[in-house]
This record gives structure tokens, sequence and C-alpha cells, in this order.
């Protein structure tokens, strides 16, 4: 199980924050001890941001049409384009705001959680508890990775939540895939002699978790060696 955080990942996630933030936390502004000073700042952030983002988004779609037209002003086609009209600035303008409005809000959202009053339900209300995710191990697939050391393979993999990892090899001398070993840290080295000519060992793993193999095999790596 893994928590996320709270702050969305993309810039629109971030002005959807904002304005929930600015229009809620002033339900809750005397209870959490917050100044009118921080609120006014909290809003002033909101719509800067999301004014700056329809404004970016307005001036995109204005060079792509540009684009659009200096290919076919160089190249020629069928469609007919006239001059790409420029975006007009929406009114009214915000006031603007000092740099840094997610460091900002961060400060602001730990000094809430961080006050005596706030509780769970109230953080919720806010949107400031991540998400819960629930990791299905039955899921889980290693990716394997090639490294060369001194002409033996080195295993690349990583670990994630599993306890370990199971390696077989298949050396392609008629013997199949073979128990290699179990390693509870990455990465792995095979350390069986090279042959004298060239040769390809495969390699499969899964990951263990409570002395098990769990989830699903991964797909197999072959690596050339010897020769």
């Amino acid at each position: 199980m893994t928590s996320n955080t709270f702050m969305p990942n993309t810039d629109s996630g971030k002005a959807d924050f904002l304005e929930h933030a600015a229009s809620t936390l002033p339900h809750y502004a005397a209870l959490l001890e917050v100044t009118n000073e921080d609120l006014s700042s909290l809003q002033a952030d909101a719509q800067a941001f999301r004014y700056t983002l329809k404004c970016l988004g307005d001036m995109q779609a204005y060079a792509h049409h540009w684009t659009e037209y200096k290919n076919i002003l160089r190249d020629g086609g069928a469609a007919t384009m006239g001059w790409a009209v420029p975006p007009m600035l929406t009114e009214p303008t915000p006031a603007t705001v000092n740099s840094g409005i997610i460091p900002r809000l961060s400060a602001l959202v730990a000094h809430l959680k961080s006050h005596k009053n706030y509780t769970s339900a109230i953080g919720l209300a806010l949107g400031l508890i991540g998400t819960t995710t629930v990791e299905d191990p039955n899921t889980w697939k290693p990716i394997l990775t090639a490294q060369n050391k001194a002409g033996h393979p080195i295993i690349g993999w990583t670990k994630g939540a599993a306890a370990a990892i199971e390696i077989w090899v298949d050396r392609g001398d008629g013997a199949g895939f073979t128990f290699l070993t179990i390693n509870t840290e990455p990465n792995t080295s095979d350390n069986q002699p090279l042959p004298t000519t060239s040769a390809v060992w495969k390699y499969k793993a899964i990951y263990r978790l409570h002395d098990e193999q769990i989830g699903q095999w991964s797909d197999v790596l072959s690596i050339t060696v010897g020769g």
C-alpha cells in the first residue's frame, strides 16, 4: 500500500487545487488561525496561476497556427489559410504575485496540518490528504537488464516492495532453465565459468514475498557470452 501526495502532478491539477483551497479554506480560517493576509495571498495566487495557464494555452495555440501557416506557405497545400489572428488577453487581468506559488502553498499546508485543531475531516474537505493505492503483488513482474563485468553477465533488476528475486538461467546446453540464485538486493552477478566459444545465456526471474514466488515471470533476457 502506497500513499500519494496530495499535490497534483500537472499544472492544470495544481490550478484546480489552488482554486479549491482558496474557496474552501475561508470556512476553516478562524479554527486554524489563518490570517486574512494568507487568505488573500492564496486567492491571488489561484487567480494568477489560472490566468497564466489560460494565456499560455492561447499563445501555444497561436504558435501552432503560425507553424501550420509557415509550412503551407513554404511547401504548398490544398488548404487556404490567412494570417493567424493574435489572441486577445482575457480581461480583467489579475494582480501580479511574487514567484513561488507552489512553495507558498506547501508552507501554508504544512502550517494547517501542524495546527492543534486540524483533523482528517478538515484535511479531506480541503483536499490535503493524498489517495492511497493498494498494490496487487500478483501483478508484479521483474524487468531485467544486462550489464557486463570482466565478461560475466550482471543481471540488473529493481526490488520494489518484494522481499527478494528468484533467477533462473538457460545456458543453451539442452538442460533448459535451471535455478540460479535468490537475491535480496540488486543486482545479480553470474560467475559461472565462461564458455570457450560464443554462447547465448538466457535469464528469467520472478519476485518472492514471504518465502514464496509472487507475481509473473519476467520476459526472457538473452546475453551473449564467451568466445
